[in-house]
């Protein structure tokens, strides 16, 4: 029967991406809590953008056993209108969230392979299941891409001992964006969006870092490909 514990034997080496705040933060607190060596990465430690210096990154961190690829978000930018997004809007939304989940999971797949073992955990968004509820185009569309881009890696990197999952999370006031965010709806519109959460509750980050807690632990060893909801039971869904 498989252990619902983490992995043990010699300490496991993660590397969680978007640490500034809080579904990050909680992440990497996990993990640590769990015995590992987390390495912390915001946009003030690498430009996970730049393949380049990802690679620097990655080549002084040496061989990683955990990626979580939290990094991304709406980049500032709020909702305007199809026509009026320009390619510079278009591309930094995408890069954020997309490429440099490409970057960091190209960088530490040659490591993984040569252990035979690794667990590679994507955070997209419930944008990327239905729709983005603030409207931003280039957002839903890079987070729909890296469920894609995890059922992809999931299916190449198997044979190898990897897996590859990705969670969704819900609305969680997790960071300045999100918690504008809520602040914009008002009173009644936030009580509208409580009521569309089955348990009634925002998340927390803490509930998004369980989810990662599972997919790198022994208890999800034959588990790969799969994205998780973890949303409260949104009626959106």
């Amino acid at each position: 029967m498989q252990s619902t514990e983490f992995n043990r034997g010699p300490t496991k080496v993660a590397v969680v991406t978007g640490t500034a705040h809080g579904i990050g933060s909680a992440i990497a607190d996990l993990l640590v809590g769990h015995g590992m060596e987390v390495h912390r990465v915001d946009k003030d430690t690498v430009d996970l953008t730049d393949s380049a210096a990802v690679n620097e990154f990655f080549a002084k961190v040496g061989a990683v056993d955990v990626l979580v690829n939290n990094a991304g978000g709406v980049v500032g930018q709020v909702h305007h209108p199809i026509e009026e997004i320009t390619d510079e809007q278009w591309s930094a939304v995408v890069s954020a969230n997309l490429t440099s989940t490409f970057n960091c999971t190209r960088a530490v797949v040659p490591g993984m392979k040569e252990a035979g073992w690794g667990r590679i955990v994507n955070i997209s968004s419930g944008a990327g299941r239905s729709v983005s509820l603030t409207g931003i185009q280039a957002y839903a569309s890079s987070k729909a891409a890296q469920i894609a881009f995890t059922r992809q890696t999931a299916h190449e990197l198997g044979q190898y001992g990897i897996t590859v999952n990705c969670i969704a999370p819900g609305f969680v006031l997790s960071n300045p964006t999100t918690i504008q965010q809520w602040e914009s709806y008002g009173e009644d519109g936030q009580a509208a969006l409580v009521k569309g959460i089955s348990v009634r509750r925002l998340g927390a980050p803490e509930d998004i870092a369980n989810g990662v807690g599972f997919f790198v632990s022994d208890a999800s060893s034959w588990i790969s490909g799969q994205v998780l909801p973890i949303d409260g039971g949104h009626a959106l869904f």
